[in-house]
């Protein structure tokens, strides 16, 4: 289907996002203050001896691990640093650029890491999480979901308005969903246009529109719309696979030939300014997306990887493209949960002190790695077979995992693990014999 393109909107605007902006993109300020911040009960990782502190005090005492309680969640610190480097690496190798997802973490410290490593901005999912964003400063968002709330249009039209260099971008995938945001908009008396992409979808998916010659209308719609930008397409492939299967990588590779052409059929239709945005890529296939889009002509390809950044021992460990043979150096778990043996009413089973309520378990449930002090249990028959709000049932482990016992356990899919937790101790390694607790990560879910 031929469709002409017209009324190019009538705000001004150039395409912020896609041109970023000087600076780190972080208020650097807001998150260096996170470590005044006094400690008390209200953090369930925090230990008493650290109430009544700043985080900069307390870390200044040099805790170990041994200073902090079970249950308990940790980040290790090298193997984010690994992370954050190997993926800014892989990026730059690949000649895309990278706004990493910023729901699994939550955590403004984080952020100012993955910028400082040469991020262009950060993706979020929703409207209180982008408010989070800016609190903190954040310069370039990419909000990977249609925004149609009239009272969350109006705080982003007053928020661009209120700073120039703030380059915002989000979907689209109907031309009903165009009109409720241009009427909005309108009515809040938005003065910068919103700059959007046409976010495609595919059979079975999620959201985005189905089909071509749709998402095609929707664009025109956009050029339409006096309050909206017409900055590019946008799609989500990890919906449409869950595996590393010929089968799932060919639907992956089928959905992004489809976004790429696309982005070509809009080619003629994009206003002047920063060239147009084409963003996908989750932690699973970000080698596809590399490989199928970014030799697109005059774009500047977007991923929106998450996951990569505390990886795991479960889901990602096994599907992520560097584990698959797309990069020379594999990430490295970052996550751990520890928890005490608090119950051994038979000789094969034991109940740990932490359940659903401390890690995720949407995406396999956790690993027994070791007991501190004491024997490996990876490769062992001990297995984790259930979690309940508080306590995890460990089988087959036996006199292994006696009472009292702490054990180090590996999880499965880091966006359900963060939330859990309101601050999470970071260790200079989690398998030094004593890890040092070297950081605080603070996150806002």
């Amino acid at each position: 289907m031929e469709q002409t393109f017209a009324g190019r909107g009538t705000l001004a605007g150039s395409g912020a996002f896609a041109s970023g902006a000087d600076g780190p993109g972080i208020a650097e300020g807001a998150v260096a203050a996170l470590a005044d911040e006094t400690l008390d009960w209200r953090f369930k990782a925090a230990p008493p001896e650290s109430w009544g502190r700043t985080t900069r005090d307390w870390l200044a005492t040099g805790p170990t691990l041994s200073s902090l309680g079970t249950p308990l969640l940790t980040l290790d610190g090298a193997a984010l640093d690994h992370n954050v480097r190997s993926m800014a690496d892989w990026c730059a190798e690949a000649g895309v650029a990278l706004a990493p997802h910023g729901k699994t973490t939550m955590a403004p410290q984080l952020w100012q890491a993955q910028l400082a490593a040469g991020s262009h901005g950060i993706t979020l999912a929703n409207l209180p999480q982008v408010r989070v964003a800016r609190a903190f400063g954040v310069q370039r968002i990419l909000l990977a979901n249609t925004l149609l709330d009239p009272a969350g249009l109006a705080w982003l039209a007053a928020e661009l308005t209120a700073d120039p260099g703030f380059g915002f971008l989000c979907w689209t995938d109907s031309t009903e969903g165009v009109r409720l945001m241009d009427e909005a908009l309108r009515a809040a008396g938005a003065e910068r246009p919103v700059e959007v992409l046409v976010e495609l979808g595919g059979p079975g998916g999620r959201t985005g529109v189905r089909g071509l010659d749709a998402a095609v209308e929707v664009a025109a719609a956009v050029l339409r719309a006096p309050t909206l930008r017409l900055a590019g397409v946008g799609g989500y492939e990890g919906a449409l696979a869950h595996d590393a299967t010929a089968e799932g990588l060919a639907a992956v590779r089928g959905y992004l030939n489809a976004l790429g052409e696309l982005h070509g059929r809009l080619a003629g239709a994009y206003p002047d300014g920063a060239p147009p945005v084409v963003s996908a890529g989750g932690s699973a296939y970000f080698d596809l997306v590399a490989e199928e889009l970014a030799a697109l002509p005059e774009a500047l390809v977007v991923l929106r990887s998450g996951a990569y950044i505390a990886h795991d021992d479960g889901f990602y460990r096994g599907i992520s493209p560097l584990a698959r043979g797309g990069g020379p150096t594999p990430f490295r778990a970052a996550l751990h949960g520890w928890a005490r043996v608090a119950s051994r009413p038979e000789p094969q089973l034991a109940l740990l002190d932490a359940g659903k309520r401390d890690l995720p378990f949407d995406e396999g449930l956790p690993e027994p790695q070791l007991v501190r002090g004491g024997a490996a249990l990876t490769g062992t028959a001990a297995r984790i077979t259930a979690l309940n709000d508080q306590h995890a049932y460990l089988r087959d482990a036996g006199d292994l995992a006696p009472v009292g016992a702490v054990l180090r356990l590996g999880v499965s899919h880091p966006c359900t693990a963060f939330d859990k937790w309101t601050a999470i101790p970071v260790l200079d390694r989690a398998d030094a014999a004593e890890p040092q607790v070297t950081g605080l990560i603070r996150t806002f879910f």
